[in-house]
């Protein structure tokens, strides 16, 4: 038996008298809370989303059947234990019972929600996050590289949707109430509803008790990222590791298996995808394949899950994720005995370098030989400090991948906490908000004495933070349209991988290194940097008035005219490389279309002292008065306490 609670912004709060009861629990409370999403994510891992959405969701629907999403998570869910096999079972029982047609996407499709499968967690995390690793920024590495040859080393960053994060801890010497602090935000495309669910799940069977709050994937049970367990505490950031490879595949391929499968398309005819699977990898475009670890290997780290919630100890986390899988993290956790750690958790595999930088010709391709055994493992003392935010910690680092973030906001969060002692969650929440963009003395060199006056903070209120936002955009709009760059804006992939090939997104993520070289590709920047200035001299706009909150929802990329729920586009602080990430595109847009989709602070001490907020609410029902009700706190920067005072919360009936 299971029972739910909720405290004051409606987050679900699950008590149960054994583990699998938890499990059922955790399920049925996400379905009531997020209907429309689970059925959204479900398709998506299936690969049937044109089936209500029409021709527009296509690209999505081809590319999960190509690259053998449901395939992967069935052959995954079949190599479980059967502990956890029976834990993932009684989480999908319990989303099928609380599965409810009354919710607003859903009526305006005129659909209900289908029931899960058993494996369909598996496959909702993997569509998650078949995205968030190489695939794009390989395909673009090697496109950039064809047209500007080795000076395609000017235009690397991470990529136009990033998959970063920030997270950070000190020791209890430096923490007020004498025990470690953790603080961190995971930093993903903002989308509608939210991408993380705050929950708690609290087992009360004697034999085997635990007590974790934390923000779970709706869809997937348990919380592997982020929790707070009240003896332990972990974040995770992404380690930007190389897990994927793409090859160049011969035609006629030699396939090892191929099929057709159909896809339904509503107000339309069925389409047939061919699905293509050679001795490198899934074909998921003509000509390409992909090989990815979890495919690989069968696995997709769901074995962590279990020994997460259990945890007591750093220990304990530590060899809970020794069953990860990916995507590859960093990993920051800390315990009540004043322990420290950071780790790497993940498969890496073995492969020649060069495999990395690009697509790999199919008569070059080699295996894997194997897969990176050395976690990298530090252990930080009670007076230290741990900074993990995606960027190249070192050494070590080469092992793991090729491109690794920006140093700005790892150098930015150890200079914010450096030779400070008595730390708060306070403390730690101000850090979050902290909107220093560290790139604007590089870029404010290219036009002497413009922005002399302005102090780089990136504040909704700033006039001058508005004026060089102007002036950027202007200025990369510019070096886009320059004719050397001119070969890189045809298209050369799947309509669905754009993002990651926008020239001008990337364009605009290496201005910094651009206005390092000065006349990077023969370009003048000097003299575009000045029309720019030129252009854009009478801009009197606050940042805040263009830089706006703008979650995504189905409907606005897929919808064809459909709405998507109304919600406040709020004036936000921050940019891609502040600390408070709330990334813009300079030269497209100013929205804060992706950025911290979750903050929070875990104080070892006393759990109650923690604090989190997500970008909208709890609940994924535009109806519901918790849709959006986090909303302007996660704007202004604020955080919402930790409730864990079962007095305190309010049971449902």
């Amino acid at each position: 038996m299971s029972r739910t609670y909720r405290d004051a912004v409606g987050i679900p709060h699950v008590r149960a008298d054994s583990v699998l009861d938890l499990a059922r629990g955790q399920g049925e409370v996400t379905a009531h809370d997020r209907s429309w999403q689970l059925e959204w994510l479900r398709r998506r891992a299936t690969g049937t989303t044109a089936e209500v959405l029409g021709a527009t969701a296509l690209g999505w629907d081809r590319f999960a059947r190509r690259t053998l999403v449901a395939h992967t998570a069935r052959r995954a869910h079949a190599a479980l234990g059967e502990e956890t096999r029976d834990f993932v079972a009684a989480y999908v029982a319990g989303v099928n019972a609380g599965l409810r047609a009354d919710v607003h996407e859903l009526e305006v499709l005129g659909v209900e929600p289908q029931p899960w499968e058993e494996w369909t967690p598996l496959a909702v995390f993997l569509a998650q996050h078949l995205l968030f690793a190489n695939l794009g920024g390989k395909l673009w590495a090697q496109r950039s590289r064809d047209v500007l040859g080795a000076d395609a080393a000017l235009l690397s960053h991470e990529g136009p949707r990033p998959s970063g994060s920030n997270a950070w801890a000190v020791g209890g010497a430096r923490a007020a109430g004498g025990l470690p602090l953790i603080g961190g935000d995971p930093h993903r495309v903002i989308e509608a509803p939210g991408v993380y669910q705050q929950v708690r799940l609290a087992c009360e069977d004697p034999d085997d008790r635990f007590d974790v709050v934390g923000l779970a994937f709706p869809g997937v049970p348990g919380v592997p990222h982020f929790a707070h367990a009240g003896e332990v505490a972990w974040a995770i950031t992404n380690a930007c590791g190389d897990y994927q490879d793409v090859y160049a595949e011969p035609t006629p391929y030699d396939a090892v298996e191929q099929w057709v499968e159909t896809v339904a398309v509503r107000d339309g005819d069925p389409v047939d995808v061919e699905v293509v699977v050679t001795p490198r990898g899934a074909v998921f475009e003509d000509g390409l394949s992909l090989r990815t670890a979890s495919n690989v290997l069968g696995d997709l780290g769901f074995e962590a899950i279990l020994p997460l919630l259990r945890a007591r100890s750093v220990d304990d986390v530590d060899r809970a994720l020794d069953h990860w899988v990916e995507p590859v993290n960093n990993v920051v956790v800390a315990d009540r005995s004043g322990a420290v750690r950071y780790r790497l958790a993940g498969r890496v595999p073995l492969r020649p370098e060069a495999h990395r930088h690009g697509v790999v010709p199919a008569e070059a391709a080699t295996g894997w030989d194997g897969w990176l055994t050395e976690a990298h493992r530090v252990d930080v003392a009670p007076e230290g400090q741990v900074v993990t935010a995606n960027e190249r910690r070192g050494p070590e680092s080469d092992a793991v991948g090729a491109v690794f973030a920006p140093p700005h906001r790892a150098d930015r969060i150890h200079a914010l906490l450096t030779g400070r002692d008595g730390l708060t969650a306070e403390d730690f929440a101000a850090i979050h908000d902290d909107a220093l963009l560290a790139t604007v003395p590089a870029l404010r060199a290219l036009v002497p004495g413009a922005f002399d006056d302005f102090d780089g903070v990136m504040a909704a209120g700033s006039q001058r933070a508005g004026a060089f936002a102007a002036w950027r955009s202007a200025l990369v709009r510019r070096i886009a349209a320059e004719p050397v760059i001119a070969p890189l804006h045809e298209p050369r992939h799947d309509p669905l991988l754009a993002p990651w090939l926008d020239v001008t997104a990337r364009i605009a993520l290496a201005l910094p290194t651009l206005a390092a070289h000065g006349t990077p590709f023969g370009i003048d920047l000097g003299r575009l940097a000045r029309e720019a200035l030129a252009e854009t001299a009478g801009t009197s706009a606050t940042w805040g008035e263009t830089h706006v909150a703008t979650p995504v929802h189905a409907f606005d990329v897929y919808g064809d005219g459909l709405v998507a729920p109304a919600v406040p586009h709020l004036p936000v602080s921050g940019d891609s490389d502040c600390v408070r990430c709330t990334g813009s595109l300079p030269g497209l847009t100013d929205d804060a279309y992706r950025g911290s989709v979750a903050r929070y602070v875990w104080d070892l001490a006393d759990r109650r002292a923690s604090a989190w907020v997500v970008p909208l609410g709890a609940s994924g029902d535009p109806a519901d008065p918790h849709h959006h009700d986090q909303l302007a706190l996660w704007a202004e920067g604020r955080l919402v306490p930790v409730v864990t005072d079962w007095s305190l919360l309010t049971e449902e009936r």
